[in-house]
């Protein structure tokens, strides 16, 4: 299944997001503190995207939090950084009445019109979005796998290509302990400017004052051809090195291989960028995100 054929037929992958749970009369509070997010702003059942940062104001993770009710929340992010975030929360949790656990459940991921509709056994939590025009659906629950569903699987290539297209930045991907959240573009949808102090606050909001104006940020790069660059691989400008590759896949939507790379801010959208892919030369054109809108 491609990203073109996502567009009229659903599917559907397991695995690729877990969820934490914190729970507690303290949970408001300390999240409150810990969180770039208002949660005093969510009522029962809303979610909103949100950062917990390194003190420095680095990611620590990105994720979707929801706001069960007034001690319960989950949050919802990337497979693998669900200890991250559990690691970062307990460290700051001193004579705090709020438990935090990872959520015992598996995640199915179901995308494409009418992904909102599909029926699912056994849900305990449910989050749908967008990705470039296509609904993206997230479920959790005990003892859920692809087969769940009677719906055709999707790849994790496919997915990919979906969410390169979206210019949706991944945890351990585009996101890590030494990125910016201005440099993922990620701040006006994560980020309140008007609630109260929370840990690594100082950098987000210096770099806001500043235009946030950064050294680089994340873009996407629409390429000639069907040959894909690996991660890593070297983005160039007549020569010069300018960003590296983060995600690759082939778009079918767009018929071209699609990457998102940190570009320096010495190179504009709409500029020519030359790759080398397999030992050859390719050439592409820097766009910016999302690089299809919905």
């Amino acid at each position: 299944m491609t990203t073109d054929q996502l567009r009229t037929s659903l599917g559907v992958i397991a695995g690729q997001r877990q969820a934490v749970i914190a729970e507690g009369p303290d949970a408001l509070t300390f999240l409150q503190g810990q969180l770039s997010q208002d949660l005093d702003a969510l009522a029962p059942g809303e979610a909103s995207w949100s950062l917990v940062l390194h003190p420095q104001g680095k990611i620590s993770a990105w994720f979707r939090i929801t706001r069960v009710s007034d001690d319960r929340f989950v949050l919802d992010l990337d497979a693998g950084w669900a200890d991250e975030v559990l690691t970062r929360l307990n460290r700051f949790k001193l004579r705090t009445k709020i438990d935090l656990e990872l959520a015992p459940w598996q995640s199915l991921t179901i995308a494409g019109p009418g992904a909102d509709d599909v029926v699912v056994d056994g849900v305990e939590h449910d989050m749908i979005t967008s990705w470039a025009g296509v609904p993206v659906r997230d479920v959790f629950g005990p003892d859920l796998t692809a087969d769940s569903v009677a719906i055709d699987p999707i790849d994790a290539a496919t997915l990919t290509a979906l969410r390169i297209e979206a210019g949706v930045p991944k945890m351990g991907v585009e996101l890590d302990e030494s990125t910016i959240p201005a440099a993922a573009g990620i701040v006006d949808q994560s980020v309140s400017f008007t609630k109260g102090c929370y840990t690594g606050q100082e950098l987000v909001a210096r770099i806001d004052s500043r235009g946030s104006n950064v050294p680089k940020r994340l873009l996407s790069i629409l390429i000639e051809g069907g040959h894909v660059p690996a991660a890593g691989s070297d983005v160039q400008v007549d020569g010069d090195s300018v960003g590296v590759v983060t995600s690759s896949a082939v778009s079918g939507h767009l018929g071209s291989a699609v990457a998102l790379a940190y570009i320096s801010r010495k190179a504009e959208v709409g500029q020519q960028v030359t790759i080398e892919i397999d030992g050859n030369v390719a050439t592409g054109e820097i766009r910016d995100l999302p690089l299809v809108r919905g």
